[in-house]
């Protein structure tokens, strides 16, 4: 018991802690920005920020993936608060875990088996531009001393961890924090910080239930939104986890993760706290940082929490371009700047693929659109590449009397023209052997042209024999294949 609490929360405290401190600082400008996409008060996004990464950091099943308020996520809320308010909000985000963790429990989680790491490279460089566009705004129409500030804030963030000893005990994203701070204070710099974004919360958060009536109307209005938070949010977490797999070199539970998800945003929806997911942003800043386990998150959550109510006078001079220094670190991290270079050498339909998952998200700011265009695209090619393997040869009897057909690959909706195509049905010939012990077939088009051909040579005298269909053929073929039936001839030609 000892050893399994050490190995998943003790083993790099250091690490985890310096990590979550990091990440907490980090959280809050982007959970303020979150809540005014939103159309919400700060504290609602500051609130379901420290509640969803507590509560993931025991019940998650990513160890140092960082879950909180989301901009994907807010965007999905933009209307409903516009037309409902708050309360049909936090429904809405009840509602959303309860259907996250049904996700888990149907083990939806297994699905990302059929993302491909095309579309996993396109969602991660689509993310890394869309960090980086989100900071134009603080680079927009200021004064030289921002750009000054920014730049510095990065040279110090690539540049600390090359001083002997305390470059690799400090995160240097907060020791960029901490110097811009001291830097805009001692010299009265007037410039923009994270107290012009709106007011922190000073006290801690209620129970509470939504204030709404508990009838079919009021789920007819929250369950699209409810649906579709649940898919953007396990998308995202999702795919997070699957990269910071990836940069750790362990795996995770995703199943886990889908019912954790579920539970955050349920405990976030009854404290007054907007639906949340994983943060690629601040889950790369916590791995880059040295965070590995789960008390990265944890401390992350806390320290968020005790900035915001004791800290919080301070925390308001945090100077932006400091906080822009780290996520324009976190965007360049983030960026796969390999998948450029393999473009020249990569095939045609996998970069297609990465491309279009790109495009998709940077223009439509859903990470469920880009995803779902990238996934079809590659389960297109890939349908059409394997269309490609199957084979069919032929050879004629010494009598030429009789043609036996060789089939080999695999015959579905993609090969099924090919495979009927191969059939010469009108040979003048008397018998047909189509030999399958080579060949699979696997949906009900595959039996519809093996159907098609038969058919068609027994209309027209020949006399065909299939031979050695395997066990899964056997079973999808005897179940909907009409050729064998009394009736066939007639139910082809449509009688």
């Amino acid at each position: 018991m000892l050893q399994s609490l050490k190995n998943t929360w003790f083993y790099n405290i250091r690490g985890d802690v310096l990590a979550g401190l990091v990440v907490a600082l980090a959280l809050i400008p982007e959970a303020i920005a979150f809540s005014v996409i939103a159309g919400v008060d700060p504290k609602v996004g500051l609130y379901a920020s420290f509640c969803i990464a507590i509560v993931i950091a025991f019940v998650g099943g990513r160890p140092a993936m960082i879950s909180a308020a989301t901009g994907a996520m807010a965007l999905l809320m933009v209307s409903l608060v516009k037309e409902h308010g708050l309360q049909y909000l936090l429904a809405a985000t009840l509602l959303c875990g309860l259907l996250q963790i049904v996700a888990g429990y149907l083990k939806l989680g297994s699905l990302m088996r059929f993302v491909s790491h095309s579309v996993v490279t396109g969602f991660v460089n689509a993310l890394a531009i869309l960090i980086f566009l989100a900071q134009l705004p603080e680079l927009t129409n200021v004064t030289w001393h921002v750009y000054a500030m920014t730049a510095g804030g990065l040279a110090i963030i690539y540049l600390f961890p090359y001083v002997p000893k305390l470059g690799k005990l400090i995160p240097s994203p907060l020791v960029c924090i901490i110097t811009l701070t001291i830097i805009a204070m001692s010299m009265g710099l007037d410039i923009r910080t994270v107290g012009d974004l709106g007011q922190l919360p000073d006290t801690l958060p209620i129970f509470l239930w939504p204030d709404v009536p508990l009838n079919w109307e009021t789920l007819s209005i929250i369950f699209p939104y409810s649906a579709a938070l649940a898919i953007v949010g396990l998308l995202e977490s999702l795919m997070t986890a699957t990269i910071i797999d990836e940069m750790t070199d362990t795996d995770s539970d995703k199943n886990r993760e889908c019912k954790g998800q579920g539970v955050a945003n349920i405990v976030a929806g009854m404290l007054g706290g907007m639906a949340g997911c994983a943060m690629i942003g601040q889950s790369v800043i916590n791995v880059k940082s040295g965070g590995r386990s789960r008390l990265s998150t944890l401390c992350a959550g806390v320290f968020l929490l005790l900035l915001m109510l004791f800290l919080s006078e301070w925390l308001q001079r945090i100077p932006m371009a400091a906080l822009v220094a780290v996520m324009i670190m976190v965007s360049i991290g983030t960026f796969r700047w390999g998948s450029l270079r393999t473009l020249k050498t990569y095939p045609l339909s996998t970069n297609i693929v990465m491309i279009a998952t790109v495009v998709v998200v940077v223009f439509t700011h859903n990470l469920a659109y880009g995803v779902l265009t990238g996934v079809l695209l590659a389960a297109m090619f890939f349908a059409n590449k394997v269309g490609h393997y199957m084979a069919i040869s032929s050879r004629l009897s010494a009598d030429k009397t009789e043609r036996t057909y060789d089939v080999t690959g695999q015959v579905f909706f993609s090969s099924a023209d090919k495979f009927i195509a191969a059939f010469d049905l009108k040979e003048p010939i008397k018998k047909v052997i189509i030999d399958l012990s080579r060949a699979h077939f696997w949906d009900i088009t595959a039996v519809a042209a093996l159907d098609k051909v038969v058919l068609k040579f027994r209309r027209n005298g020949v006399i065909v024999e299939v031979l050695s269909l395997n066990k899964a053929s056997a079973t999808i073929v005897d179940r909907f294949g009409v050729h064998d039936k009394p009736d066939a001839i007639d139910q082809l030609m449509g009688h």
